[in-house]
This record gives C-alpha cells, sequence and structure tokens, in this order.
C-alpha cells in the first residue's frame, strides 16, 4: 500500500500536472535574504537570496555550464518582485560573452518569469566583474551606454541582475539612464553577495 501523499491524483493521471526543475529538498537550500535597500544614483535595489554554496553550485550550473532550464527554479519569486508600474531593464552582457554563452542568462530569467522588458544599455567592457577583486570591481567606470536610438522617458525604470556584490554594475547603468533623463532607477536581483 502506498502512501496517501504518493496517491495519484487526477492531476497527474491525465498529465496536467506540472513537474518541478528542483526536487524540495534542494529547493530548501536556498536562504531567502530579501534585502532592501534605497540609495544614491540607484534609488533602490530588492534582492531575493543570499549568495551561499547551494546558491553559488546553482549559478555555475545555470550561467557557465549552460543549463536554462535552471532559469525556471527562480521565476515565481522573481515575477512577484515586480509591479506593473516599472519599464524593466536587463543588464546587458557584451556581445563577445553571449556568443560564448550562447544565451543572455538575466534576459532568459525574465523569460522564464513572464516579464517584459526593454534592452536600453549595451556593454562596453568586456571584462569578467567575477574576475575581478573587489577595490578593481569599484573602480571601473564606464560599463555601458545607451542602446543607439534609445529613449529615455522620465518614469521609473527596474534594473534587473543575477547577482549584485559591490554594486558597481547597478550603479553605473544607473546613472547611465538618470543622465539620459530617467525619473528614478530602482533594481531587482536574484542574489545578494553579502560582504563580512
Amino acid at each position: 500500500m502506498k502512501p496517501i501523499k504518493d496517491i495519484t491524483s487526477w492531476q497527474s493521471f491525465f498529465g496536467l500536472e506540472k513537474k518541478k526543475t528542483l526536487c524540495d529538498d534542494c529547493s530548501k537550500r536556498f536562504v531567502r535574504a530579501d534585502i532592501k535597500e534605497e540609495g544614491d544614483v540607484l534609488d533602490a535595489v530588492h534582492s531575493l537570496y543570499k549568495y551561499d554554496d547551494a546558491m553559488r553550485d546553482w549559478l555555475h550550473q545555470y550561467k557557465f555550464l549552460q543549463d536554462v532550464a535552471l532559469a525556471k527554479v527562480f521565476a515565481k519569486e522573481l515575477r512577484q518582485s515586480f509591479s506593473n508600474k516599472e519599464t524593466i531593464v536587463p543588464i546587458p552582457i557584451h556581445p563577445e560573452r553571449a556568443r560564448l554563452r550562447t544565451f543572455s542568462h538575466v534576459e532568459t530569467l525574465l523569460e522564464e518569469a513572464k516579464r517584459p522588458y526593454i534592452q536600453l544599455l549595451e556593454k562596453t567592457n568586456t571584462g569578467v566583474m567575477g574576475e575581478k577583486s573587489k577595490q578593481e570591481r569599484l573602480e571601473m567606470e564606464n560599463l555601458f551606454d545607451l542602446v543607439p536610438g534609445a529613449s529615455i522617458q522620465p518614469i521609473t525604470y527596474r534594473l534587473v541582475d543575477d547577482i549584485y556584490t559591490t554594486g558597481t554594475t547597478l550603479r553605473q547603468a544607473a546613472t547611465v539612464l538618470k543622465q539620459a533623463g530617467a525619473a528614478r532607477v530602482e533594481a531587482v536581483t536574484l542574489i545578494r553577495s553579502i560582504q563580512k
């Protein structure tokens, strides 16, 4: 006799039951952070999860081993972090990196979250932030330009990136948008590296 929790449901019988991307035990390894801050050029930032061993493994598998199916893992949480009042702008990767990786990890997260976005920024620097020291990241300049022909309105824009480490990437992107006329620039990141 099967335990009650393993009894087949009508949904599973007719193939309507949704399959999980991760098992419950793996999902429990991710630690919610829900860090919200208000700042200077970047008016507000909300980071959903803490960067730890489990998140490092997920990020490596997703971004560098190109396991695109893992974008589904956080789709619901990411979708719920937006209102319908802002224009969503993903942090871009440099075209050379995109060719090597074969996909834009941030755009794929947004697509799985079913959130429309507009690419207003282009990356000008090919350097990889994850390969730089904290000091090198803080000293980087001119990471982004507006996409040619982009029109920035005096509205709220919400930047989206996978991880917030020093905040340099988001602040520089926010600066470009504000200099072009954005009224407010906020950000959502999936992960937050908590500095010790």
